[in-house]
């Protein structure tokens, strides 16, 4: 409790003070003047529009079937390590599944995936396109846009359509190369320059 004398001697102190009639909100204003930095920042935007990083076109392709087979390797690439994919005997170390995608935003995540795959050191990955049995037209178009794809792709080494327990026509194995990270690894281990 408060004594009287305490109550009159509060009142004493706080007679100067007078109550804000202002709103209690901040008073924020965008300037109206455009800063060196940001007149900068706009004419470099102008000057330099968005550059697509992507090289994967989405033009015109051969089209394929649902059991048609997709089959690519670069030059160099040894029959046994070719061999081996085809048959589904390295392990799988990803996966993308482009089902229900448009065709640019299969083009946008094939790209990103297979350089994540550098990036990361996966060597086999899967990508499942679907076999396209569905469309009237019979032309499986993801199948037919990744057989195109791929092969473009400086990071894909090669490439084959998968075994049937892991989607068959409808997916395909892809071989990455090593990234830098790995080849200097190996270069340190097996002593190489």
């Amino acid at each position: 409790m408060t004594t009287k004398d305490e109550r009159l001697s509060f009142l004493e102190e706080m007679k100067d003070v007078r109550r804000i009639r202002k709103p209690n909100r901040a008073e924020i204003k965008t300037p109206r003047e455009l800063t060196p930095g940001h007149a900068e920042r706009q004419r470099s935007a102008v000057n330099q529009p968005f550059r697509d990083a992507n090289p994967l076109t989405a033009d015109v392709v051969e089209p394929l079937t649902a059991h048609d087979i997709l089959s690519w390797q670069r030059p160099g690439i040894q029959h046994g390590v070719f061999r081996k994919l085809r048959l589904g005997q390295y392990p799988i170390e990803a996966r993308l599944d482009l089902h229900r995608m448009t065709v640019e935003e299969a083009r946008r995540d094939v790209f990103t995936f297979v350089n994540d795959c550098i990036r990361y050191g996966l060597r086999t990955v899967i990508i499942l396109h679907g076999k396209g049995e569905r469309n009237p037209d019979g032309i499986a178009q993801l199948k037919s846009f990744l057989a195109k794809w791929l092969p473009e792709l400086e990071g894909v080494l090669a490439f084959h359509s998968a075994q049937k327990h892991h989607g068959g026509t409808g997916a395909v194995y892809v071989m990455v190369r090593k990234g830098d990270r790995d080849k200097q690894h190996n270069r340190e281990v097996h002593g190489r320059r």
